[in-house]
């Protein structure tokens, strides 16, 4: 019962903020809010006793949020991180939106034609050791992921790079 109360929490956290992280147009509130879903993910990590992954969670992504607060405001003028110069236009948040349906659609369209839905319920209701996940993360053989985790690692380097390119200030 304890859990299940823990997870409505984590739950009605994490969605609150990602909704204000998507909706609010100062950078700094929606990097912060970005800390809390990923926070409150984590959270859902350990009330699973994965205490590695949650640890994972917490070093990874909160480092990536401290780099996403370094960039706004290196990369954000005054005006724009104080919310002063950033409004929300109506045929942009209607366009959004009907992206949004059009990608639910996509996705639900999906889930129903490979029939995922239909073979999660058919699945043993097994716990996976944590040694196991640790193999399929760190592994290289088939179905394990550290190829795309090196893929991710330069792909987010080369980012880095190119914020610092662009936030460099020329001399005239």
């Amino acid at each position: 019962m304890a859990d299940l109360f823990m997870f409505c929490i984590l739950a009605v956290v994490i969605l609150g903020s990602a909704v204000v992280c998507v909706t609010t147009t100062r950078i700094m509130r929606a990097a912060t809010f970005m800390l809390f879903v990923l926070f409150g993910v984590a959270g859902l990590y350990f009330l699973l006793d994965y205490t590695y992954l949650a640890a994972a969670q917490i070093s990874v992504y909160a480092g990536g949020v401290t780099m996403i607060y370094v960039f706004a405001i290196q990369l954000v003028n005054k005006r724009t991180l104080q919310g002063l110069t950033e409004r929300l236009k109506g045929s942009r948040v209607i366009a959004g939106g009907l992206l949004s349906l059009l990608g639910c659609a996509v996705v639900l369209f999906v889930l129903l034609k490979n029939q995922y839905l239909y073979v999660a319920k058919a699945m043993p209701d097994v716990e996976v050791p944590m040694k196991s996940i640790g193999q399929a993360l760190v592994g290289a053989g088939r179905y394990e992921y550290v190829l795309p985790f090196e893929f991710i690692s330069l792909f987010l380097l080369a980012c880095i790079i190119g914020g610092l390119f662009v936030s460099r200030k020329e001399e005239k």
